[in-house]
């Protein structure tokens, strides 16, 4: 079973929702997820990332568009794409870590050790 897995990729029309899935194996522990998208020449950037919810940390070019939230009952992790805009468009990556990354580093890649296979969004106008 891969560590993280993403479901929910598709095409959407801009102006639309879209929620990603990521379910979380048994394997990893830790509670500190986080979202990343990555388009092609372009390096994989931070989307969001969450802590407790209570805590959580979103890109300028998402924040109040997007919410990041998890069901520890069903070890998921969610990604709800709200207004979408052909920018969004990119494969999205979940990733995990069981070391608790200081606030500045939370949307930074090297904050984690566990990543999905990643899933396409696209977004057309």
């Amino acid at each position: 079973q891969e560590p993280l897995a993403e479901s929910g990729g598709a095409s959407v029309q801009a102006g639309g929702s879209r929620t990603l899935a990521c379910a979380i194996s048994r394997d990893v522990r830790g509670n500190y997820f986080a979202w990343f998208r990555q388009t092609p020449g372009n390096l994989r950037e931070g989307v969001a990332a969450i802590e407790s919810v209570f805590s959580a940390t979103y890109a300028d070019s998402v924040r109040g568009r997007f919410t990041i939230s998890k069901d520890s009952a069903k070890n998921t992790l969610y990604l709800q794409m709200n207004n979408l805009e052909p920018e969004d468009t990119a494969t999205y990556y979940c990733a995990g870590t069981h070391l608790k990354p200081r606030p500045e580093n939370r949307l930074l890649n090297s904050a984690y050790v566990y990543w999905g296979q990643g899933i396409r969004v696209t977004v057309s106008s």
